[in-house]
C-alpha cells in the first residue's frame, strides 16, 4: 500500500518522518478521518478545510490550502485503486529543527495521507445497537484546542479504554456544567417526542460565550441535512444526562461508522461494602428505534449518491 507524503506517493515502508517532527515530539498537529465509496471521498472539501480552518486558528500554519490537500487524497485513492476506504488526513507542525534555519520562523507541515479498508464492524452494532458509558472527568472548553480534531488524544484513547473495560463501545464526554458534549470519537444524537436534539458544537454557540468542547462533525451536519429532508425536527441545544436516559433513541455518528444506535447506557456503582459493580439503564426498550433506523438508511443513500456523482478534480 502507497502512502502520500509531503508531496509525494510512496511505499508505506518507505513513508520517513523527522524524529524532531512536532507530532512526534509534542502532539502538534491536526487530522481528518474520511470515507470513500464508489472511488470518491464524502464531503472531502469539508473535511479538509475544517482541518485548514483549524490549523490556522491554532497558529500551526496558515499556508494550508483546501483544495490541493483535498485532491492529493483523491489522488492517492485512485493511485491505490481503492473503491471503498478509510482515508486518515494528518498534518502535524513538521521539523522542529528547521525553524533554526527558517529567516521567517515558518516550517514546512508534515503532511501525511493514508488510505485503508474501511473498518469491518459487527453487524450487531447496527441492529442491536451498542451500549456506551460516561467519560472520567469533563471535556475542557477554556483550552483553545476545544472543538478541534488534534493530535492530542490520549485522553480520548484512555476514556475509549476504560469504556472497553466495562463493556462499552464508546464514553460519553460532559462539559463542565455536566452538559452532554461528545463521545470520544462520535457525536451523539437523540430523539424525542419525533424531534432530533443534539450538543452545540464549536461555531454554535452565542456570541461572548465559551466555545462548546464539541467538534463539528461533517458526519453530524450531513445527518441533520437527512433529519430536515426528511421532515423531522432538529434543535442544537444543551442536553443533560437524564436527557439522554429518557430519550426515545440515541445513536453515535463518525465518518467511519456512520449512524451507530445506542441500546444502553452502563454505570460503575459501589456499594455500602465497597463492592464495585457495572449497571445498565436501557435507552426506552433498549432496541434500534426507527428514526434511527431511517436516518442511517437516509445518511447512507446520501453518501451513495454524493460520490457516485461527484467527478474526480
Amino acid at each position: 500500500m502507497d502512502v502520500w507524503l509531503n508531496g509525494e506517493v510512496v511505499p508505506e515502508s518507505d513513508a520517513r518522518i523527522s524524529v524532531f517532527d512536532s507530532g512526534l515530539q509534542h502532539a502538534v498537529g491536526v487530522f481528518e478521518t474520511m470515507t470513500a465509496r464508489n472511488a470518491r471521498i464524502f464531503r472531502v472539501e469539508a473535511h479538509t478545510q475544517r482541518l485548514v480552518d483549524s490549523a490556522k486558528t491554532l497558529l500551526m500554519s496558515n499556508r494550508l490550502q483546501a483544495g490541493p490537500l483535498a485532491e492529493a487524497a483523491e489522488r492517492l485513492l485512485a493511485h491505490n485503486t481503492m473503491s471503498e476506504a478509510r482515508i486518515r488526513l494528518t498534518v502535524t507542525g513538521g521539523n522542529l529543527n528547521m525553524l533554526q534555519a527558517s529567516e521567517d520562523g515558518h516550517v514546512d507541515p508534515t503532511v501525511l495521507i493514508v488510505a485503508q479498508p474501511p473498518t469491518a464492524y459487527p453487524p450487531t452494532f447496527f441492529s442491536q445497537g451498542v451500549e456506551v458509558s460516561l467519560a472520567p472527568g469533563r471535556a475542557n472548553p477554556w483550552t483553545p484546542l476545544a472543538g478541534h480534531k488534534t493530535l492530542d488524544y490520549w485522553n480520548r484513547i484512555h476514556a475509549l479504554q476504560l469504556a472497553g473495560l466495562m463493556g462499552a463501545s464508546e464514553a460519553i464526554w460532559l462539559d463542565p456544567a455536566a452538559n452532554l458534549a461528545c463521545g470520544c470519537v462520535s457525536n451523539i444524537f437523540i430523539i424525542r417526542d419525533g424531534v432530533l436534539q443534539t450538543p452545540l458544537a464549536r461555531g454554535d454557540e452565542e456570541p461572548g460565550t465559551d466555545p462548546p468542547p464539541v467538534l463539528p462533525g461533517v458526519t453530524r451536519a450531513a445527518v441533520m441535512e437527512c433529519a430536515e429532508a426528511a421532515g423531522i425536527p432538529v434543535e442544537v441545544m444543551n442536553l443533560e444526562p437524564k436527557d439522554l436516559l429518557a430519550a426515545d433513541e440515541a445513536f453515535l455518528t463518525n465518518s467511519s461508522w456512520q449512524v451507530l444506535p445506542v441500546r444502553a447506557i452502563r454505570f460503575r456503582t459501589r456499594t455500602e461494602e465497597g463492592e464495585e459493580g457495572i449497571d445498565t439503564r436501557e435507552i426506552a426498550d433498549g432496541t434500534v428505534g426507527p428514526v434511527t433506523s431511517r436516518l442511517r438508511r437516509e445518511l447512507l443513500d446520501l453518501i451513495e449518491r454524493e460520490t457516485r456523482d461527484e467527478p474526480l478534480g
